[in-house]
Formats: C-alpha cells, sequence, structure tokens
C-alpha cells in the first residue's frame, strides 16, 4: 500500500510542475502562480540568496520566539554575575550589568525587526509615490519634488538623521521616524525614472483613452511596474537602515536603556573590549549577520526581479 502511494504523490508533483510551467494557462490565477514559481526557482538558483533568506527567515524566527528561547529576562541586572565569560550557563557570557548577552541580543532581533519594517512601510510608500507623481506629471511639479529629494539627498545619511534625532528626541520611536525621513529619496529617484520611461507607452495611451484618470493611471498601472526595482533597492538598503539605528543607540539617540538595542549594547561594552571582549563585540556580529544576510537577499531579488539582469 504505501508503495503504491510514492507514485501517485510524484504524479501529483509532476502535474502541479506541469500546470504552474504551462505556456497557455487557463486563468490569471495559473498565470501568476506559474510566473511566481518561475521567479522561485530562478532565485533558488542563487545559492547566496538562499543563504541570505535562511538568515532574515531565523531573524523573524528568532524575534517572534525570543520570549520562549531566551534563558534569563534581557533587562534584570544580576551584580554577582557582572562580565561572565561563555559558560554553560551564560553562552554568551554577562555584560558589565550581569545581564545575559545571549537573552539581550535575542530580545535585539525584535527591535532590529520592528525598525526596519516601520522604515520600509514610511519610506519605501512615500519615495514611491513621490517619485510616480513627478515622473508622470513633468514640468513645475517634478522640480518641485526632485529639487525637494536632492536637498535630502546632499546629506549624508546619518548626518540628517542624527540631525533629525536631537530636534525631535532620543528613543526609538523618534529614531525610526528620522530613519524612514532620510531614506525614501532614493526610492523616489528609482519610482521618477521608472515612470519617465512608462508615462508614453502604448498601454498607458490606450488607458487614458478609455477614460481612466491621472490618479487611476498613477495607482493602477504605473506603481504596479515600479514595485520590483523598489522592492530590490528597500531589501538592500535594509543593511544601512540596521546601521543607521545601530549608530543612533551607540551615540545614545536611538533606544534607550534598558532596551536590549545592538548598537546601545556595544556602546555599553566599549570600555572592556580589550578584557571582556564579548561584552562589544558579539551585538557587533549580529549586526554583521543580519546586513549580511538582508544584502545576500537584496542580490538574489535584483536577480529575479530586474528584467534588465541576466538572472531571469
Amino acid at each position: 500500500m504505501a508503495n503504491n502511494e510514492y507514485p501517485q504523490q510524484e504524479q501529483t508533483v509532476d502535474g502541479l510542475r506541469q500546470w504552474l510551467l504551462t505556456t497557455t494557462p487557463c486563468s490569471r490565477l495559473q498565470a501568476r502562480a506559474g510566473r511566481s514559481y518561475i521567479a522561485w526557482l530562478s532565485f533558488t538558483r542563487n545559492r547566496l540568496a538562499v543563504i541570505g533568506l535562511g538568515i532574515i527567515t531565523l531573524l523573524v524566527l528568532t524575534a517572534v520566539l525570543a520570549p520562549l528561547i531566551a534563558p534569563y529576562h534581557p533587562n534584570v541586572p544580576d551584580l554577582e554575575q557582572r562580565l561572565q565569560t561563555m559558560s554553560m550557563e551564560h553562552w554568551l557570557g554577562t555584560d558589565q550589568l550581569g545581564r545575559d548577552i545571549l537573552s539581550r541580543i535575542l530580545y535585539g532581533s525584535r527591535l532590529t525587526l520592528y525598525v526596519v519594517v516601520l522604515v520600509a512601510i514610511i519610506a519605501a510608500p512615500l519615495g514611491l509615490v513621490v517619485g510616480t507623481v513627478a515622473g508622470y506629471s513633468g514640468g513645475l511639479v517634478d522640480s518641485v519634488l526632485m529639487r525637494i529629494t536632492d536637498i535630502f539627498l546632499a546629506f549624508p545619511k546619518l548626518i540628517l538623521a542624527l540631525a533629525f534625532v536631537a530636534a525631535l528626541g532620543p528613543g526609538i520611536e523618534n529614531a525610526i521616524i528620522a530613519i524612514a525621513i532620510t531614506s525614501w529619496p532614493p526610492y523616489a529617484r528609482i519610482a521618477r525614472a521608472e515612470t519617465i520611461t512608462l508615462r508614453n507607452s502604448d498601454f498607458i495611451v490606450a488607458a487614458r483613452l478609455q477614460g481612466a484618470g491621472h490618479i487611476r493611471l498613477i495607482v493602477h498601472h504605473i506603481i504596479p511596474l515600479c514595485l520590483s526595482s523598489v522592492i530590490v533597492r528597500v531589501t538592500l538598503d535594509m543593511a544601512g537602515i540596521i546601521l543607521t539605528a545601530a549608530g543612533l543607540g551607540f551615540l545614545g539617540l536611538g533606544a534607550q536603556p534598558p532596551l536590549p538595542e545592538w548598537g546601545a549594547m556595544i556602546a555599553g561594552g566599549r570600555q572592556f573590549l580589550l578584557d571582556q571582549w564579548w561584552v562589544a563585540t558579539l551585538p557587533g556580529i549580529a549586526i554583521f549577520i543580519v546586513s549580511l544576510g538582508f544584502n545576500l537577499l537584496g542580490d538574489g531579488l535584483r536577480d529575479v526581479l530586474d528584467p534588465r539582469s541576466g538572472g531571469k
């Protein structure tokens, strides 16, 4: 009985694969599923991109399961255990207040994911709207919006974020707002360039002749075609967002103590770097691994989503 099940399962898998890879889809759902499957096959051929996806998946799982897998509370000090080296009791040692570093890194992944997601939610749509409106409208609207974009691009991102945080006050929410305000201009540039190439296309002209208004053309026709380029850029910018957030935390302008933010952990452990190196080094390694994961994932998505690349 069991031997007969395997051929049936293989036939089912083969039938599903043929349904996905058919050149004559019978429905819109089948066509979209087929495109997604082809994109996934192209993505999985890039081993480094798969590694990046694995790192980000691990980050998400760590953030979700941190209360369950962290051996200690991240913020409760124990001065009798301060600056303990790695052991079976504290796998990654303890910091200057006796707090378990592993637990703080696990909980810090939640703050990192929180910053990354909120910045992407704020900055990417803002840049996408500004870029598509500027590229579609042209003329004075384009000039005004792009000059504002140029002003933001003229300053280094970290310096501009420091200025906004100094005005808003220290804190994780203000740091997110500051990073988002400084992150949208590149997305606006990309969306504008894509829109300029699309606004006089035949399908746009046809939709306009059918009575589609400007807002409908931008929302339903132009923005969806700009999404792939913006998504790739957002993924590649995640590492920079993490580093900017860590830089603000290191300077005391991001997440405030006792929150286990990785940049603040490095700042707190820098005075012990020579003798108790693990206090500052291990959060830095966490930042490096997560940033590398986003970069690898972004490269893989660029190969899949960019029609001008050779990966598709």
